[in-house]
């Protein structure tokens, strides 16, 4: 099973709206981060291409994609994002009752980091809604 992110996309400095970055991203074919420090990039640039990446964007719906690229360095827009990654999005967003559970929960429980969903739970209904979406 591929590993499952969740990526808020939302800047550590930047006063940027809850889910300007996510719209950001699903409309420029990126995944990003808002931090500056080596540790964080570092980690963000490790994540295989090919993993999934949950993102939730300003109306408070959720965006699958994969992760489909290596890491480059972003100007600063309203988004605040300053790493990003190519993404393949789906071309349709998810409400919180289609979302695997523990998505719905890592995102509830607020914060800015890029972070591994773990479980098989969540890696296989992951996979179950971008294989349905792709076919």
């Amino acid at each position: 099973m591929e590993a499952v992110y969740r990526a808020p996309m939302r800047s550590r400095t930047a006063d940027a709206p809850p889910g300007s970055g996510a719209d950001y991203g699903v409309t420029h074919g990126v995944v990003g981060i808002g931090d500056t420090a080596e540790a964080r990039i570092d980690r963000f640039a490790a994540v295989p291409d090919g993993a999934f990446v949950w993102t939730r964007d300003s109306d408070g719906t959720y965006w699958v994609g994969r992760i489909a690229g290596p890491v480059r360095t972003a100007a600063r827009d309203a988004a605040g994002l300053s790493h990003v990654r190519p993404a393949d999005w789906l071309d349709r967003p998810f409400g919180e009752l289609d979302v695997p559970a523990d998505v719905a929960a890592t995102f509830a429980r607020g914060g800015r980091n890029f972070q591994r969903t773990h479980g098989e739970a969540v890696e296989r209904r992951t996979a179950e809604l971008w294989r349905a979406a792709r076919s």
